[in-house]
């Protein structure tokens, strides 16, 4: 029989992905069956989150694509796939979006109102100003960032749709709704009842533009054009004691000058004092194995605080905290205790109010005019840190601020998060180390206190003392059946609202959590901890956690971390990790560089199949080059998808069953080495290796439509004959297998296919599997090869005579050894049909070859 009815007239990839999503969609075919898994038969994948703001780029693309081959795979494979999405709404860029386009600002002091409207809404105004703004409570502005990120999640959503994710679309999530704060509160809470939050007063890495605290794992260094400055100190003596500084400006916060213990220039200053330039305070001279003898002239000047080596210096040394930098990044206007001198308070009033450049510029002259300037400032280039997110330098100010434990200072804890990472299987297993060095390199506890409001709020109150002041030891931890609360708006446990700011009252937190403190719980956010224990039971520790190597110290570590703290277990079994995706010039895309390319045009010109397979050919860990104006893989991959369609549509037209027996060697060989094909992409995917499953499946496919398919279509458009069936049934067979195969990578062109000439989905479908062949197949794969290098010679020598491929042949010879003369006699009757060849024969020899080829006379 054949399946022509269902088979269009010109099969075509365009609107494949609006058909088969919307029935998909609507016959659940990615749904997480829950109520007939087992725990044993789950495949559960920690999904990244991206961050629904602004718009998705081709490395999206490329990352989900890599996870949804493991999870088609794994789908096919028996198991039960649980495959959520999340979408991450915490951001920066939201909360100005928002300022911007309803004319607000958020001030957390105000009480919530629920018939709250807007000012103004729609446009950009990116012109209005903050004082124009009105002031709103946090929750009414969550609320309108709510309501944008919405927006971007529909269109992120609509993106992954058209691209085939096989997402089950039922187990999305969001960082900021009330489950995910819940989540996120309660796991804080368990850390504070265990001791593992905290908050501190000390020095803290801070944006001076989000008026933000940074992490050290937001951090990045960035050349930055600057000036040393020779500076002269001066000693009780008389004499003079010669720094080199690129921050002048921090001469008034200068608590010590220091120098390695070894230094033998410095040595009998150790234990003495010198007085700083123009402000006069004295500060002794102290000695540390992180002084640098070769920089500069060996002795540096320790300011509170310059970099984080001042904060080290500052800790280990146990000296006065004298910060001058305000949150805003200007000088403060209160000079520091130690300066007494009149003209030291009165050169430092100069600097009140400026910026951290103009305060430099300003001490530089006060420094010319003492006389403690030695010669002109000398430029150099140095690494400077900044935030990520930011582009003004990092300064260090003193704040009072949430940490939890990390191992930074916990050797204990940091043994258990390195062993917790080998017993994740890594893929590639190279990465691993980065995660190592990560963890060994942390220099103090996760601070995952911020000064933003889109976020998920610090459940925390603090009482307030007779004199209206915050008591921060005795902090007031709400209690699970008071979650998601935001403390900025509801009442402490204990108090009445009237109460809030007044003294014997309380003060709610203000501050929000590190968008990581939630995304790292995304194991738990997905899988329903504390809120659905019987599926969190089922799914956690998860099978797998993709995600991108640029966020291993970030997004890995600190999961692996809450996980180790919360559960003493792994997060998940294994962890995917993908490359970059590189311009044509070798350099990472980033929106920072203006070379990201969106995919939403891609995927229109090219078809998802096509992209899709251009993703699936990069090996996880490796970088993949793209160039938009020659994306040559994405159109091998289209014509794949082409090739495979009008390959179902031909096998398909022929008269005959799958079933029938597969009798004639040549169908059996095909059979046999499809098998091995089987087995090697099995082998792969089990790997993490989707790239090599491809390349062995597209490999087979090609040779399988250019040689075997011409070799046996004369035999199977013949007439009713066991030969005959034979074709058709292994033709048949091997399009169902090769459908099966290309189904993680090309899913609509296969589905297509697939019903044709199928009632389900071939995404439900079962992975093929070598038994499935064993039957119909045989041993000598060689057959097929020989046949291929046989019809090959045919080819070519046509060819070579410029002649048509439909051109007879009197006679041929086919020379080879007598073990490939055996093989090659069972194919010789479709030999001569394919090749229109008369007389064929076959003579022993030591090479293969084609020979003695006489083409007929063309007629007269």
């Amino acid at each position: 029989m054949t399946d022509t009815p269902r088979i269009p007239d010109k099969p075509a990839l365009e609107g494949l992905e609006a058909k088969w999503g919307g029935v998909w969609e609507q016959d659940g075919t990615y749904r997480f069956d829950r109520d007939s898994a087992t725990r044993d038969a789950i495949y559960s994948i920690d999904t990244p989150p991206p961050t629904a703001s602004g718009s998705l780029h081709i490395g999206h693309v490329f990352s989900f694509t890599h996870t949804d081959l493991v999870a088609r795979y794994q789908r096919m494979r028996g198991r039960s796939v649980f495959y959520p999405m999340g979408w991450d709404d915490n951001g920066l860029p939201t909360e100005r979006r928002v300022q911007n386009y309803y004319g607000v600002r958020c001030d957390p002091t105000l009480p919530y109102d629920p018939d709250f409207v807007p000012p103004f809404e729609g446009g950009d105004n990116k012109s209005t100003k903050a004082a124009d703004q009105l002031p709103i409570s946090r929750r009414n502005f969550i609320e309108l960032c709510e309501k944008l990120t919405v927006e971007d999640e529909q269109e992120f959503e609509a993106l992954f749709r058209a691209l085939g994710l096989s997402v089950d679309w039922t187990q999305t999530y969001r960082t900021i709704a009330d489950e995910a704060l819940f989540t996120s509160q309660l796991a804080f809470i368990r850390n504070v009842e265990r001791g593992e939050a905290y908050q501190a007063l000390a020095p803290t890495l801070w944006d001076v533009t989000f008026r933000t605290a940074v992490a050290q794992a937001e951090l990045e260094d960035r050349e930055q054009a600057g000036h040393y400055h020779r500076v002269t100190f001066h000693r009780p003596d008389g004499g003079t004691v010669e720094i080199e500084t690129s921050r002048p400006e921090l001469i008034p916060a200068c608590v010590a000058l220091v120098a390695h213990p070894d230094d033998e220039r410095y040595q009998p200053l150790f234990g003495t004092t010198v007085t700083t330039p123009v402000f006069g305070v004295e500060v002794p001279v102290v000695a540390h194995h992180l002084a640098q003898k070769d920089k500069g002239t060996g002795i540096a000047m320790i300011c509170t605080f310059g970099d984080v080596t001042d904060v080290v210096w500052w800790r280990e040394l146990d000296l006065p905290n004298r910060t001058i930098i305000g949150f805003d990044g200007r000088i403060v206007a209160e000079a520091p205790d130690a300066i007494t001198s009149e003209s030291g308070r009165a050169a430092f009033a100069e600097l009140a109010g400026k910026t951290a450049y103009s305060a430099k510029q300003a001490v530089v002259e006060q420094l010319r005019s003492s006389g403690d300037l030695l010669g002109e400032p000398k430029a150099i280039t140095h690494p400077v840190k900044f935030f990520e997110k930011g582009d003004r330098p990092l300064e260090i100010v003193s704040t009072r601020q949430w940490y939890i434990v990390n191992g930074a200072r916990d050797e204990e804890l940091r043994s258990r998060l390195v062993d917790g990472g080998r017993e994740i299987d890594w893929r590639p297993d190279f990465m691993r180390v980065r995660y190592e060095n990560w963890v060994g390199g942390l220099a103090g506890d996760w601070l995952i206190s911020r000064q933003r409001f889109f976020g998920v709020p610090i459940p925390v109150w603090y009482p307030l003392d007779a004199d209206g002041n915050p008591v921060f030891d005795e902090p007031i931890v709400a209690t699970r059946e008071l979650l998601p609360v935001d403390p900025s708006s509801a009442t402490a446990p204990g108090y009445e609202e009237s109460q809030r700011g007044e003294p014997g009252g309380f003060v709610g937190e203000h501050d929000i959590m590190d968008t990581w403190a939630t995304s790292s719980l995304t194991p738990q956010l997905a899988g329903g901890w504390e809120r659905d224990p019987e599926l969190f039971d089922l799914v956690f520790p998860y099978s797998l956690r993709p995600q991108a190597q640029d966020i291993i110290r970030t997004w890995l570590f600190s999961t692996v971390l809450r996980a180790e703290l919360e559960h003493g277990t792994r997060p998940w079994a294994n962890t995917a990790i993908s490359g970059f995706i590189v311009d044509p010039d070798r350099k990472k895309m980033s929106k920072s560089k203006g070379n990201v390319v969106t995919p939403a045009g891609l995927l229109e010109q090219h078809g998802s199949d096509a992209v899709r397979y251009w993703a699936a050919s990069s090996r996880l860990g490796v970088d993949a080059a793209f160039d938009p104006q020659n994306p040559t893989q994405v159109k091998i991959g289209r014509r794949l998808s082409i090739k495979v369609l009008n390959a179902a549509k031909f096998i398909l037209g022929f008269d005959g069953s799958a079933d029938a027996p597969v009798t004639v060697p040549i169908d059996r060989s095909m059979l046999a080495e499809l098998a091995d094909v089987v087995a090697s992409a099995t082998r792969s995917f089990d790997a993490y290796d989707h790239a090599r499953a491809l390349e062995v499946a597209e490999t087979f496919f090609w040779t399988f439509c250019d040689d075997y398919l011409e070799l046996v279509k004369e035999r199977a458009y013949g007439e009713p004959s066991p030969e005959q069936a034979s074709a058709v049934a292994a033709l048949k067979t091997a399009l169902s297998v090769l459908l099966r195969l290309f189904a993680p990578v090309i899913p609509f062109a296969t589905e297509e296919a697939w019903r044709w000439s199928n009632a389900g989905s071939v995404h439900r479908a079962a992975w093929p599997t070598t038994d499935e062949l064993a039957a119909r197949g045989e041993a000598g794969v060689e057959l097929l090869e020989l046949a291929s290098l046989a019809l090959t010679g045919i080819r070519r020598a046509k060819t070579d005579a410029k002649a048509s491929q439909k051109t007879p042949v009197s006679s041929a010879v086919i020379a080879a050894p007598a073990t490939a003369i055996a093989l090659l006699e069972s194919a010789a009757s479709d030999l001569r049909a394919v090749g229109r060849i008369a007389s064929l024969s076959f003579v022993e020899a030591d090479e293969f070859e084609v020979r003695d080829i006489v083409l007929a006379a063309p007629e007269a």
